[in-house]
């Protein structure tokens, strides 16, 4: 049975609604600053540490101008508070060296360029996990998250 890793720190889900390092990239949904019905899908890849940043509709951000916007800086320190700072930058390939604190300075350790990627496969699964959210509360198992354990097993 795999065990659920808990968040490295809790952290506020309103700005950063969706974080996943997933697909070789670190991405996610963030909630515009200025708009309650945008959000933008924001990513950085593994390796090559390319970024892009997109509305719910594609398209592209307003913010990047040949540097990661705000909303690449949100998804950063969200992604550092859910899996920690050794994970992101393993799973990013950053050396970490004297260690990271922000996401901010995550980002000032990339040296990659702003590079399209398809936004809504990862739009798509931050839609299916709210609604998981409007399902009534039940004991009986969903089949497509049989994966994950059952509350006491494995603990």
């Amino acid at each position: 049975m795999l065990a659920v890793v808990p968040p490295a720190r809790p952290r506020k889900l309103a700005k950063v609604p969706f974080v996943e390092l997933a697909d070789g990239r670190l991405q996610g949904v963030v909630s515009s600053g200025s708009d309650v019905e945008r959000v933008y899908v924001s990513s950085i890849a593994a390796g090559t540490h390319a970024y892009h940043c997109s509305t719910n509709n594609n398209r592209p951000c307003g913010g990047l101008r040949g540097a990661p916007c705000k909303h690449l800086h949100a998804l950063t320190d969200e992604a550092l508070l859910q899996y920690g700072v050794d994970r992101v930058a393993r799973y990013l390939r950053v050396d970490v060296g004297d260690g990271l604190g922000t996401g901010a300075e995550l980002l000032s350790r990339l040296d990659g360029r702003p590079e399209p990627t398809p936004s809504a496969v990862v739009f798509s699964r931050f839609l299916r996990h709210l609604a998981y959210l409007e399902l009534p509360d039940s004991t009986v198992a969903l089949p497509e998250l049989h994966w994950f354990p059952a509350p006491g097993v494995g603990r």
